[in-house]
């Protein structure tokens, strides 16, 4: 008889609610679907994208040199201009900013613009962008954030010009246009103490997103012919709209953390995504974007505020974005990573010569509308880990975006390494960075689960003793570079109550590093259930010093209604709520014991490896996984600095798309999230 456990009960419940949802959401879907497609409609996205890749900018901007300053600010003012007459005013108030900062001017006017320097003392960097009349102010904007051109800033001041006549006769908003960007422009500018309290408001509250013009932040009743057209455009993220919890900044005047507008490279947006312009004042896609960047303010768990609303701070607070401003990072963040992308003999027997994860990932199929699969590098490419060059790169990429190390995956049969090469390179140079190691000591399997069935190289505790493991890896411990906690090593490992009398076996490797000088250990367990060979009782019960959050393994696993979602009838294996495993884990660290350092994941979805039997987290978006790393980051922030730790599911697992590294259809844009958590 099969055992019953919660963890089953638990999972036949979520899969039940999840069929009884799937004849509700395939209604609202096919209502929402009535009447004509906008050019923002999901499934005329899809269509786009089945061929070449359309342009998400302007091919010239790629060889222009002047597009990647070498020392960029802190700070940088986003100017469209359409009314060129209008330029002057904005930048008379930018005079007043009192720290360095960039601009750069997206020009539909059809005029030269020149900004002259000497008007702007604390400018560093400049470009003007010429660019077509459409989509208003969004299109140019989604412009410089699809190349990349927002990405080294910690802030954005949005601003445009605009006329907006049609205000005066508008029912239910106050004043002429002229009024309405005047206060904007005096709310938002007005002043270098005015502004000096605004950035010191960014600096003090990590969790501040949006400061716009009072009057400006509005709410569900100004969704207007919105609502529809914001839900096609947030289903690429794989994101439900809740229509009362609507807040955004009215007019695209704002200050705004960057991360914010750095996330909308993965909307995959185009030009032919936005309508033609006719006049509206309503229902077009740039109306859209513009609820959007609320929404997502919010689901990244950032807050917004009007001006007037904007507290108080310390005096020299705002001084924290000149750019020669000292970093401090808040958090630690260590990512997995894993060393399968170059061929060994093994892999080369047991799945044919050359293999490495990169066949499983280019293989890959969707398994409902929209799934990003296959998901493909970007800056990287196909890389080969016996490279130097491309692991000096990973590394580099990720320091770029305040990541501390990486956390080798290590692979250790009784007494036999395997996928070494990386961490053995790395220990063998001279390149500073630090890294740590986790032992994962589980069986590898053809079904790649870890399991006892059809095994092609398992653990033998009988054949070698697992206390023999540490000597292996004592050297990477006495390394400087290896990473530490008050001084000790950190060395975690995956299913610690596999091994055989594990109790003893910590306690021996705790002597045997004491007698090799290396000191004392920090031992960590992953969090896993214990039909993954986890801990019956707490890590310190065990001689453990904590464990470590290694999600999905023990967060809550809900099953998605998968009508309306254009599901392959071939797919037989279980689609997942993200959203509901983020909620899940920010309850669960509200109450973390001390000895414990949460985990956050990217995403799983290893349908490069199970295709149609994969398991796969709908919901996975640079806005909820900022939102999970800062309640990660959050549970740990009282602790002292070398103890702030969180662990995230991972650097480049191509194969379980738990994948930081730049992809082509995201981007940078979790590198991003990452980088904004730790700096704040």
């Amino acid at each position: 008889m099969r055992r019953v456990t919660r963890a089953g009960v638990q999972r036949r419940i979520s899969r039940g609610r999840a069929v009884a949802a799937s004849q509700v959401r395939a209604a609202q879907l096919q209502w929402r679907r009535r009447g004509p497609r906008a050019p923002v409609d999901f499934e005329r996205w899809l269509d786009r994208r089945t061929g070449r890749k359309t342009a998400e900018f302007p091919d010239t901007w790629r060889v222009r040199g002047d597009l990647a300053f070498e020392r960029p600010s802190r700070l940088v003012v986003l100017v469209h201009v359409f009314y060129a007459e209008l330029l002057p005013e904005l930048l008379t108030e930018l005079e007043d900013v009192p720290v360095d900062f960039d601009l750069i001017v997206t020009n539909a006017s059809e005029h030269p613009l020149r900004v002259d320097p000497s008007r702007l003392p604390r400018m560093r960097n400049s470009a003007v962008l010429d660019v077509d009349n459409h989509g208003r102010d969004i299109w140019p904007m989604l412009q410089v954030v699809n190349a990349g051109l927002l990405n080294p800033y910690e802030l954005v001041l949005k601003l445009h010009t605009k006329r907006s006549e049609w205000r005066a006769e508008h029912g239910e908003l106050s004043g002429s246009g002229e009024q309405w960007r005047s206060g904007l422009i005096g709310a938002l500018l007005g002043g270098a103490e005015n502004i000096q309290t605004i950035l010191g408001a960014f600096a003090e509250d990590p969790s501040l997103g949006v400061v716009t013009a009072p009057g400006s932040l509005l709410g569900p009743e100004f969704w207007g012919g919105d609502l529809a057209l914001t839900r096609e455009l947030l289903r690429r993220l794989e994101l439900e709209v809740e229509v009362d919890a609507l807040r955004f900044p009215a007019g695209s005047f704002y200050w705004i953390r960057g991360f914010v507008l750095q996330g909308l490279r993965a909307l995959a947006m185009t030009a032919e995504d936005f309508d033609k312009e006719a006049g509206q004042i309503d229902a077009t896609t740039a109306h859209a974007v513009e609820r959007s960047v609320g929404i997502l303010t919010q689901e990244a768990g950032l807050t917004l505020a009007s001006r007037d609303h904007v507290p108080a701070v310390g005096e020299q607070s705002w001084q924290r974005y000149q750019r020669r401003a000292a970093r401090t990072s808040r958090v630690r963040v260590i990512p997995f990573y894993l060393p399968q992308f170059h061929p060994t003999p093994e892999n080369d027997m047991w799945w044919g010569r050359g293999f490495t994860e990169w066949t499983n990932v280019t293989a890959a199929r969707p398994v409902y509308k929209g799934h990003n699969q296959p998901n493909l590098p970007a800056d990287l490419g196909f890389y080969d880990l016996r490279l130097d060059d491309v692991r000096r790169a990973q590394m580099d990429l990720a320091a770029q975006y305040g990541i501390e190390g990486f956390m080798y995956y290590y692979y250790w049969f009784a007494g036999q390494r395997l996928l070494s090469t990386p961490i053995d390179a790395l220990v063998g140079s001279d390149v500073n960075k630090p890294f740590c190691i986790m032992w994962a000591n589980e069986n590898w399997t053809r079904r790649w689960d870890g399991r006892t069935s059809d095994v092609l190289m398992g653990q033998d505790y009988d054949r070698v003793p697992a206390v023999n493991f540490i000597d292996d890896v004592m050297r990477f411990l006495a390394d400087e570079r290896y990473m530490r906690v008050n001084g000790k090593p950190i060395l975690a490992v995956y299913r610690i109550a596999q091994i055989p009398d594990y109790e003893s076996v910590i306690e021996q490797w705790r002597q045997r590093a004491r007698e090799a000088g290396v000191g004392e250990l920090l031992l960590l367990s992953v969090d896993v259930a214990r039909e993954f060979d986890g801990l019956a009782g707490s890590a310190k019960a065990a001689g453990l010093d904590g464990t470590l959050g290694f999600p999905p393994h023990n967060l809550k696993w809900d099953w998605l209604p998968q009508a309306g979602l254009g599901v392959d009838k071939r797919f037989r294996g279980n689609l997942l709520s993200y959203e509901a495993m983020v909620r899940d884990a920010e309850i669960k660290y509200g109450a973390l014991d001390e000895t414990d350092f949460p985990g956050a994941m990217v995403n799983f979805d290893n349908t490069a490896r199970r295709q149609w039997k994969s398991d796969v987290w709908y919901g996975s978006n640079p806005y909820t996984f900022r939102r999970w790393l800062a309640s990660a980051a959050s549970a740990v922030a009282h602790r002292t600095p070398e103890q702030r730790i969180v662990f995230v599911n991972a650097w480049n697992e191509w194969a379980e798309s738990a994948v930081l590294e730049p992809t082509h259809r995201i981007g940078h844009t979790f590198l991003l999230a990452i980088r904004d958590v730790v700096h704040g």
